[in-house]
C-alpha cells in the first residue's frame, strides 16, 4: 500500500509539473514576442522607407569609381553603406525628437513615434546617440581601409552629419526655409563624392553632375511632405518652401524636381549612350503622383514619391553599369 500510494503522489506531481511547464513556456513567448515588438518599434522610428535616399547616391558613387579606375573594394562600398544609413536614420531621430519638442508634431501627423509615445524622448535620444556612433566608427573603418585623405574624407563626411543634425537640431535649417537646400546637398552630391572618393582615394567633382538626379528626386519626397504638412506648419511658426510658394507654387516646384531628372537622361540617352533612357521607365509612376499631387491628395505622395526613388534609383544604377567608360561625358577628367 505505501508503494500505490508512493506512485499515486508521484502522478499527481508530474500532472502537477505539466501547467508550470505550459506556463513557463508561455511566458517564454510572451518574452520573446515582447523584445520583437520593441526591436520592430526602433526600427519603425528609423523610417527606414527613406534609407533609399541615401543608399542610392552611394552606390552610384562606387559605379562611377569603378567606371574610373575598374576596381572595387566590396568591404569600403559595406561599411559606406552602414555610414551612410547610420548618419541617416540618426538624422530622422533628431527631426523625430525636434518637431516633437517645438510642437510641431499632433495627432494628424505622420511620425507618430512620440505623439502616440511609442518611445519616450530620452529613448530616442539614446538612439540617436548611438547612431552617429556607430556612423563614426564607419567612417574610421573607411579612413583605415581606404587610400583617400583623411582630411578630405573627414571634410565631406562630418559635413553631411553636420547636415544631419542641423536640418531640425541646432539653428533648425528646416525650420526657416533652409531644409530643402540641404537636403538637395546632403543626399546627392556629398553622399555620391564621399562614396567616390572612398574607393578611389581621390576627389572627382565631376561626380556632382551625376548626382544631381538623385538629389532632385530625394528633395521631391521632402517637398511633397512639407507640402502636406503646410497648415500644421504654419500653425506651429515654421517656414518651408512650400508655405513660401502656396500650393500652386508648390506644385510647380514639385512637378520640375519631378521631370527634371528624366530629361536630363533623355539628353544624356539621346547623345552619349541609349541606357541612360532606362529611368525613364518610372515615367508613368511620376505622372500619376504629380496627378495626385494637383488634386491635392497629398496623405500617400511622400511614401509614393520615396517608392518611386527605389525604382528611379535601380534602373539609375543599372544604366551606370552598362553604359560604357567612354559614354559617361565628364567622368575621370580631373
Amino acid at each position: 500500500m505505501p508503494s500505490v500510494h508512493h506512485q499515486q503522489n508521484s502522478e499527481v506531481q508530474e500532472q502537477g509539473d505539466v501547467p508550470n511547464h505550459q506556463n513557463d513556456t508561455h511566458n517564454a513567448v510572451n518574452i520573446q514576442s515582447s523584445k520583437l515588438s520593441t526591436f520592430s518599434t526602433y526600427v519603425h522610428a528609423l523610417r527606414p522607407w527613406s534609407f533609399s535616399a541615401s543608399l542610392m547616391p552611394v552606390a552610384i558613387g562606387a559605379v562611377l569609381a569603378y567606371k574610373t579606375t575598374e576596381q572595387f573594394d566590396f568591404i569600403i562600398f559595406f561599411i559606406t553603406c552602414l555610414t551612410a544609413v547610420s548618419v541617416h536614420a540618426a538624422g530622422n531621430v533628431v527631426n523625430t525628437y525636434f518637431d516633437y519638442m517645438k510642437g510641431i508634431d499632433s495627432r494628424r501627423s505622420d511620425d507618430r513615434t512620440l505623439v502616440d509615445k511609442i518611445l519616450t524622448p530620452d529613448e530616442i535620444v539614446h538612439l540617436g546617440v548611438i547612431l552617429y556612433t556607430l556612423g563614426c566608427c564607419g567612417f574610421i573603418g573607411i579612413v583605415l581601409l581606404s587610400t583617400a585623405k583623411m582630411e578630405h574624407l573627414a571634410l565631406v563626411y562630418f559635413g553631411g552629419l553636420s547636415s544631419s543634425f542641423l536640418y531640425t537640431g541646432g539653428i533648425g535649417l528646416k525650420y526657416i526655409a533652409m531644409g530643402d537646400v540641404l537636403i538637395i546637398v546632403t543626399f546627392g552630391p556629398l553622399s555620391v563624392l564621399f562614396s567616390f572618393m572612398a574607393q578611389t582615394g581621390y576627389m572627382d567633382f565631376y561626380t556632382l553632375f551625376y548626382a544631381m538626379p538623385l538629389a532632385l528626386n530625394t528633395e521631391a519626397i521632402l517637398h511633397s511632405n512639407n507640402t502636406r504638412d503646410m497648415e500644421n506648419d504654419h500653425r506651429a511658426g515654421v517656414v518651408t518652401l512650400a508655405i513660401l510658394f502656396g500650393y500652386a507654387g508648390s506644385h510647380i516646384l514639385y512637378a520640375v524636381l519631378l521631370f527634371f531628372p528624366y530629361i536630363f537622361f533623355s539628353i544624356l540617352g539621346l547623345q552619349y549612350s541609349l541606357c541612360f533612357l532606362l529611368p525613364l521607365i518610372t515615367l508613368p509612376t511620376a505622372f500619376k503622383l504629380e496627378k495626385m499631387f494637383r488634386d491635392r491628395t497629398l496623405q500617400k505622395v511622400p511614401k509614393e514619391t520615396a517608392k518611386l526613388n527605389v525604382s528611379f534609383g535601380l534602373f539609375y544604377l543599372l544604366a551606370c553599369m552598362m553604359t560604357n567608360k567612354d559614354k559617361f561625358p565628364y567622368l575621370g577628367v580631373i
